[in-house]
């Protein structure tokens, strides 16, 4: 039976990345996958995090199951950094929460959810999105189809024609947004653009699905949440998928949550119940560590300034290297990159064909997807020459 199976290509993206580690030029510069990455081309572990695993280490007295749902500190904790402490639908007991393995667990389970209540739903996504959003929504039966999203002109939102794809969604459908940091265009709608989108949202009755994985590591905690808070007050209804991968730095320790927004508090116990019978038969209970790490740095105070201190440094970062690429490129080739240095989060696309990517990759060891798609975190002081100059050489 096993035999007949036939072996599959590498993830593009973790295959270029594999490539990348082979390489052995010294000035090799890997901007593949999607990782934070400090000047020395590691991703470090946060202050907070190593505090709150030694307290962990030494409190810890039992490896039996986390409850179903998750740790309560964490949920808490999450439901409040998304949507504010005094955000109305909080307030109104309108929010619930499980915890998921990373954000694709959380994924998983907002698309379990949204077949058990319309099965084989259409859902509506960013054209680009992030590549794993078809396949990990799509395991469960749902449908999709496309909305207008990046122009490649502008290097930005295209609003006018998002606006246009989504008044045909309707009440059956859902419509997944990037909550910040679009991955992989870097390009975010501004506030004033979620407003229409609540707007529609209103109107239509479509579900909004948002998937947020870089809260601030754009323009801070708050403004990266607040076209998804603004959602939440207007919208009955929404399912959000979070992670702490990025912004605590607990990539490994699958740490995220599925955070439902109902119509009352008696519909949002009742989407937890239905999230824990599809969580059952998918991975049957969440994983502790790195969700007992989060939680206990949301529910005390010294640890949580201390790690909104660490995360403010690294969007600072961030944003810097935006600036320093644009400004090196500029240099290099004489062309117009102001476009890196007005987007968000940790990806860009560079503009170049995919023939101009397999030589930046063959030719000079600077890897990158043949969409030009960069991880800006992956550009440090010691690389970012070879960078800059290789791209001129291929433009």
């Amino acid at each position: 039976m096993l035999d007949k199976l036939e072996r599959l290509p590498a993830d593009p993206i973790l295959g270029l990345a594999a490539a990348a580690r082979a390489d052995t030029h010294p000035s090799k510069v890997d901007l593949t996958v999607g990782i934070y990455m400090d000047e020395q081309g590691v991703c470090p572990v946060f202050e907070a995090v190593k505090k709150a695993q030694a307290v962990l280490a030494e409190e810890e007295i039992t490896k039996a199951y986390m409850p179903p749902a998750g740790d309560a500190d964490f949920n808490n904790g999450m439901q409040r950094l998304l949507f504010g402490a005094a955000h109305p639908a909080l307030a109104g007991g309108r929010v619930s929460s499980v915890q998921a393995p990373g954000g694709c667990g959380a994924l998983r389970i907002g698309a379990e959810i949204v077949n058990a209540a319309n099965p084989g739903a259409r859902v509506w996504v960013s054209d680009p999105t992030w590549p794993v959003h078809i396949p990990l929504l799509g395991s469960v039966g749902l449908e999709f189809k496309s909305y207008r999203y990046y122009d490649p002109e502008t290097h930005g939102v295209n609003f006018d024609a998002m606006v246009e794809d989504l008044k045909n969604a309707t009440a059956d459908d859902v419509v997944l947004f990037h909550g910040c940091c679009h991955n992989p265009c870097g390009a975010d709608l501004t506030l004033e653009q979620w407003g229409v989108i609540a707007d529609m949202a209103e109107q239509q009755g479509f579900l909004p699905f948002v998937d947020i994985a870089y809260q601030g590591l754009g323009d801070g905690l708050d403004q990266d949440a607040a076209g998804l808070r603004l959602l939440a007050e207007r919208v009955p209804e929404m399912i959000v998928a979070a992670s702490c991968s990025k912004n605590m730095g607990l990539y490994r320790e699958r740490t995220g949550a599925t955070v439902f927004v109902a119509k009352n508090q008696d519909s949002a116990e009742a989407l937890v119940s239905q999230a824990l019978v599809a969580a059952r038969r998918v991975y049957s209970m969440p994983p502790s560590h790195g969700a007992l790490i989060a939680g206990r740095i949301l529910s005390d105070e010294s640890l949580d300034k201390l790690w909104r201190t660490e995360l403010v440094e690294m969007c600072g970062r961030i944003n810097g290297l935006r600036k320093a690429i644009r400004e090196k490129l500029e240099v290099s080739t004489g062309r117009d990159f102001a476009f890196i240095e007005k987007e968000k989060g940790m990806f860009s696309f560079l503009g170049l064909s995919a023939e101009q990517a397999v030589r930046l990759r063959e030719e000079y060891s600077v890897y990158l997807l043949n969409s030009s798609r960069i991880n800006i975190a992956g550009v440090n002081d010691n690389n970012i020459d070879h960078f800059a100059t290789s791209v001129a050489a291929v433009l």
